[in-house]
């Protein structure tokens, strides 16, 4: 039999008046009382549970900040957590805002119209430190906050829901170093925005193999583009105009497009080795039609699905952070893309 509110009463020695203030989230309650109530409900099963993370008691509104633009991965990201939101009772709303651009005035821009009833947020923004000042005032006001694809560790979010992003660019160099066997020259790489923290740490994984176990392989151009394609398409056909022998590219964000017309456009006598991130069916089709090699994802319909269920599951705790768990990466060769 399901527990109910006078079973949590007696369990933590208060009054159902005050167990009912604590798991419907209104005003009245010490932080104390909070504790002991969100203690007893766990225990006597009473709250909702997905995949270890305890759930809200009642449907939640839900907001999530997203540059999307012409990103194919932001694209499937928003999508991802509009249809998994929809199919979830604890979800009573999910509201999805387009930032224009990823400064931090596009964000403070979009938070203006959060709304009144929203109980929790996930934001994919660049770790500036107007950002972090936005995203505390937000928690302040008693908002949970979870980050995604790149977090803001300052910031005080509940958690982060993406791959390590450093692990990552250290899995392109390995396998960049790998394809190349040995040989030595010259790597491009196109930097989506180090203003993001995941491309930051993507790009100091990388060159740190390369220095760990390839120094037979030299990044002679490193140009950051912003996600803008036609920036690295002039920065990638610059690249092969300066070094014809160019050995490979590593994509670190957005900006892929540019990378393959440049490749189509020279179809140099070797092709360059070509790593990018993200399973997109743009990026599908690069695998497919050899110019990509490989594409190290990060999983869009997971990361939208952890996010709603992370939030939910902040939005239930009355601990400040929970437990950090990445989600892994997976490398996709052309033999093995998945089926959509």
């Amino acid at each position: 039999m399901k527990a109910t509110v006078s079973d949590i009463a007696r369990n933590c020695g208060l009054s159902t008046a005050t167990v009912d203030r604590v798991l419907n989230n209104r005003p009245g309650a010490s932080a104390a009382n909070r504790q002991r109530v969100m203690e007893a409900a766990k225990q006597l099963g009473y709250l909702p549970v997905a995949d270890q993370v305890t759930l809200p008691s009642k449907p939640a509104n839900l907001e999530f900040f997203l540059p999307i633009g012409s990103n194919d991965f932001m694209h499937e990201l928003a999508k991802h957590i509009e249809d998994y939101a929809s199919r979830l009772p604890l979800v009573a709303s999910c509201r999805i805002h387009n930032l224009a651009g990823i400064s931090p005035n596009a964000l403070q821009n979009a938070v203006e119209k959060l709304s009144l009833r929203a109980n929790g947020v996930g934001v994919i923004a660049v770790d500036h430190p107007r950002t972090r000042n936005i995203l505390r005032d937000m928690v302040e006001a008693g908002i949970r906050l979870v980050t995604l694809v790149s977090d803001i560790p300052a910031a005080p979010r509940s958690a982060y829901v993406g791959i390590d992003n450093r692990v990552a660019g250290r899995t392109a160099a390995l396998l960049m170093g790998r394809f190349l066997g040995g040989r030595e020259g010259q790597l491009a790489m196109v930097v989506g925005s180090r203003s993001y923290r995941g491309h930051e740490e993507r790009e100091m994984g990388f060159r740190s193999v390369l220095g760990e176990e390839f120094p037979n392989l030299t990044v002679s151009s490193a140009v950051e583009i912003n996600d803008e394609p036609d920036a690295s398409y002039a920065a990638t056909m610059k690249a092969l105009r300066n070094e014809p022998e160019l050995l490979g590219i590593y994509c670190v964000g957005a900006g892929r497009s540019g990378i393959a017309k440049a490749i189509r456009e020279t179809r140099p006598n070797r092709k360059p080795v070509f790593i990018c991130h993200d399973l997109t069916r743009e990026t599908r089709g690069y695998l497919v039609d050899d110019l990509a090699d490989v594409v190290i994802d990060q999983n869009a319909r997971l990361i939208a699905e952890q996010s709603v269920i992370q939030l939910l599951g902040s939005i239930a705790s009355s601990a400040p952070y929970l437990t950090r768990k990445f989600i892994e990466p997976r490398l996709i060769f052309r033999e093995n893309v998945p089926v959509q």
